[in-house]
């Protein structure tokens, strides 16, 4: 492309004294591309903020990874921690007991998953000292029978710290009556509060060893839970290392155990993706009627270019020119705009409901006050790219059919 077709096709950008409404529609589909690049960029933003916030909480309460025993416990737990603690894709490791029971209070029930833990150990994996709303987690020590609830478990059970729960396992227990349930009453020393309904509504924690004694487990261990050096190999990672101790063991991971909440947000992400890229499809195939305008508009000057010597394929590049540059400043601008809103959304939300005098996102329902937006440089190129070759697709036709202009027949009337 020489020179001078560049200049005439970025000169055909501006309006000229005959025909202004030519211009115009061509800033029109520059905002329009703008407006739909910034949008996308604004949304999978949010979307990327809401799936980190989602994966920060739930990895707040629950290891990267975990190893059980196959069909029972697991006996040399101690030995497998040491083991554990020796790779180097290892942070933390510590054992738990994990179980099923159904937790009375007065003339309220509940079930429950019970997990028996190390306090000092189990610190080391999650967040869950500072999730407690009320009592203490370290107040959990051996043959205490206290007991750490979450939030929704024990609103939904009418009990605070201090009270007593009744805790009631599958476990049959033969008495003078007949058989029945094996159950424990334990202490409330501490309430926790994740923001997230699955864990505050289903989850209690208490001592290892108290879990042991109350499901006659002795010395074994469901198994070992592990916080790796990187979240996002722990499939791999929990694998060899139990491959490393020789086997024999089911490994689980927090890919695994959550895949439905992820694959829930992807797949809303992409029928965004989809849905708000026909906005800037749109926008994109405006140019169409943009340069097919243009061309009609200067039918004389293609004629007049065609007598001095112009090839067809300069025609055509002159006006390919003109809806690539629509295209990519439109592209730039919402790029900017968009990762400047993205960027920014947190406070400009914050200023919106000062403004109006209401709250978007109510803690008490959504579990969270803010709108998490995080701006992943990989959606952006994409964005930018498919909204650019959109742009670049729809200059194909009115380019050709300029370049299929006959100066004869456009000069006859002039």
């Amino acid at each position: 492309m020489s020179r001078y077709e560049l200049l005439i096709g970025r000169r055909y950008l501006r309006s000229g004294r005959g025909n202004r409404f030519v211009s115009l529609i061509s800033v029109i589909s520059m905002v329009g591309v703008a407006i739909g690049v910034a949008v996308l960029i604004v949304v999978l933003s949010v979307m990327n903020g809401f799936e980190s916030e989602l994966r920060e909480r739930m990895l707040s309460m629950t290891a990267h990874a975990s190893i059980s025993g196959i069909g029972a416990g697991i006996n040399n737990w101690q030995a497998l921690t040491e083991a554990s603690l020796r790779d180097p894709d290892v942070v933390a490791a510590a054992p738990y007991i994990e179980e099923q029971a159904l937790l009375i209070v007065r003339d309220r029930t509940s079930g429950a998953s019970l997990v028996g833990v190390l306090p000092e150990e189990q610190s080391k994996l999650t967040d869950i000292r500072q999730k407690i709303t009320d009592g203490s987690f370290d107040q959990l020590a051996a043959g205490k029978f206290g007991i750490v609830l979450g939030s929704q478990l024990a609103k939904a059970l009418g009990v605070e710290v201090g009270g007593r729960v009744v805790v009631v396992t599958a476990q049959p227990v033969i008495t003078p009556v007949g058989v029945m349930p094996r159950s424990k009453t334990f202490k409330v020393i501490g309430v926790f509060n994740s923001g997230m309904y699955e864990f505050d509504r289903t989850l209690a924690y208490m001592h290892l060893r108290d879990a042991a004694t109350l499901y006659r487990m002795g010395d074994e261990v469901s198994g070992l839970r592990l916080k790796l050096t990187d979240l996002f190999r722990a499939p791999t990672a929990v694998r060899d290392l139990a491959l490393s101790l020789g086997g024999g063991y089911y490994v689980d991971d927090w890919t695994r155990k959550h895949a439905n909440f992820f694959r829930s947000i992807q797949l809303a992400k992409s029928m965004m993706f989809l849905m708000l890229l026909l906005v800037v499809a749109v926008a994109a195939f405006n140019i169409i009627s943009t340069l097919v305008m243009v061309v009609k508009d200067k039918q004389s000057d293609i004629a007049i270019l065609r007598t001095v010597g112009a090839t067809p394929r300069s025609i055509l590049s002159i006006f390919i020119t003109q809806g690539t540059l629509i295209g990519l400043i439109g592209t730039a601008v919402g790029v900017a705009l968009g990762v400047l809103l993205a960027l920014n959304l947190e406070m400009l939300v914050h200023g919106l409901e000062q403004l109006l005098g209401i709250r978007f996102l109510d803690a008490k329902v959504y579990f969270m006050s803010d709108l998490p937006a995080r701006v992943q440089w990989g959606d952006v190129v994409k964005i930018s790219m498919t909204a650019f070759g959109l742009c670049c697709l729809s200059t194909l036709y009115p380019s050709w059919r300029a370049a299929r202009t006959q100066p004869a027949q456009a000069l006859r009337h002039d």
